[in-house]
């Protein structure tokens, strides 16, 4: 008997409800042959932060371009590297750690997370208060446009300021100005040695325990709040506030800044203090970075208000449904409502959150909830003066708005 024709079936991916089928092209003109004929291009990087944004507004296509993963050129003693940006983030940190070097910045999931899919929604964790975040360390980028043609800007090494600056256009601009498909870094040493300091305090306490470490002497990379939920999580003592100050440097600078923040602490009445140094810190920065997200939450966000605010802030939001994480450095605020919570109580909460944030001096964005919530909710927070110069920038290089088609600049205004 003759054999029957198989019909191979694509893999789909999910966004807000609308299936998609994944397309991994294995190389960039693949992907620009995809781009052209696709009515609409979603780039999915690793999958792991598809809830943001509003809702897609037509099918299209799934572009996964983890095939695209190669290093193009590594000269370690000018501390950069150029990679396709379908490399995960710990494939890349394993080859820089081969030269005993590393890229600073902490991504969730690393992975399954990619280096491009980081850029287009701006990753940051722990050590963005003394690190930064990517747009502090792309210096060149290299996009595939609404014409399938590739293009690149900025170049590979770190004095090279010709043209315009679309390196820092493209980084948060989740995907929706082109794909980006290779990546030059900036990259440093290692450190010889990190330690975190891990301290509680009550309500009371908290406002003045903060401005003493936004004040000290020392250089701390990281200064992590976590509410008793959070804390718990990473198996630390649920206090009412948990507080963690990053070190990472030479020995001896790490040494003394431990040294100082602990005289620091205890002239404020500090107690419960406790020191992780070396590898025993290792498990803790990483549990603070993959405590940014929850995929069983039933709804996330990140909040950003004024340092000095911090503490105010997150004693006016807290509740038992909610569970928070912030940066207190940099003043953002990432929030988990437990799974089980109704729509308006979610709706309530997120729209008083939205007004507080803003009285603060700040801004809310929805970085997960159902598809049905989501034209009551403010997804990108309340709208900004710049959202017109913003969707113009789009208009321009997409106009067809074949990238991402609705999740940034929603019909709902």
């Amino acid at each position: 008997m003759p054999t029957q024709p198989t019909t191979t079936v694509p893999d789909l991916i999910t966004i807000d409800e609308l299936a998609l089928p994944i397309h991994r092209p294995d190389s960039v003109a693949a992907l620009g042959d995809l781009v052209r004929t696709a009515e609409a291009v979603y780039p999915v990087g690793g999958g792991t932060r598809l809830g943001i944004g509003w809702s897609p507004t037509r099918p299209g296509i799934a572009l996964d371009l983890r095939g695209l993963e190669a290093v193009i050129d590594y000269p370690a003693r000018d501390m950069t590297i150029t990679v396709q940006a379908g490399i995960t983030l710990s494939k890349l940190q394993a080859i820089l750690a081969t030269e005993k070097q590393r890229l600073p910045l902490d991504v969730p999931a690393p992975d399954l997370a990619t280096l491009g899919g980081s850029i287009a929604t701006n990753t940051s964790g722990p050590r963005r208060y003394g690190a930064g975040t990517f747009r502090d360390y792309v210096i060149g980028i290299s996009t595939v446009g609404a014409d399938g043609v590739e293009t690149k800007a900025g170049g590979r090494v770190v004095k090279n300021v010709a043209g315009y600056d679309l390196c820092k256009l493209h980084t948060g601009a989740l995907g929706t100005l082109g794909v980006i498909t290779q990546v030059t870094l900036k990259v440093r040493p290692q450190p010889e040695l990190q330690a975190l300091v891990t301290l509680g305090c009550d309500d009371a306490t908290l406002e003045t325990l903060l401005e003493t470490l936004h004040n000290t002497r020392t250089r701390p990379l990281a200064l992590e709040l976590l509410d008793a939920h959070a804390a718990t999580t990473l198996g630390l003592e649920p206090r009412p506030w948990t507080v963690v100050v990053g070190f990472e440097d030479s020995e001896a600078a790490v040494e003394w800044q431990l040294q100082q923040v602990m005289g620091e602490l205890k002239a404020i009445g500090s107690e419960g203090i406790s020191v992780l140094a070396g590898e025993a810190a290792a498990p803790l920065w990483r549990g603070l970075t993959e405590g940014l997200r929850d995929p069983q939450a039933a709804l996330s966000f990140k909040a950003t208000v004024r340092p000095a605010q911090m503490g105010h802030f997150v004693r006016a939001i807290r509740q038992p449904t909610l569970r928070l994480h912030a940066q207190a450095g940099n003043g953002i605020i990432r929030g988990h409502l437990a799974s089980g919570i109704a729509q308006a109580e979610a709706q309530s909460f997120v729209n008083r959150l939205a007004d507080q944030a803003v009285s603060a001096g700040g801004q809310v964005v929805i970085e997960q909830a159902p598809a049905s919530w989501k034209p009551q909710l403010p997804v990108w927070g309340k709208r900004r003066g710049d959202w017109t110069l913003m969707q113009r920038v789009k208009s321009a290089l997409d106009p067809r708005d074949r990238f991402n088609p609705g999740r940034m600049f929603s019909p709902l205004g």
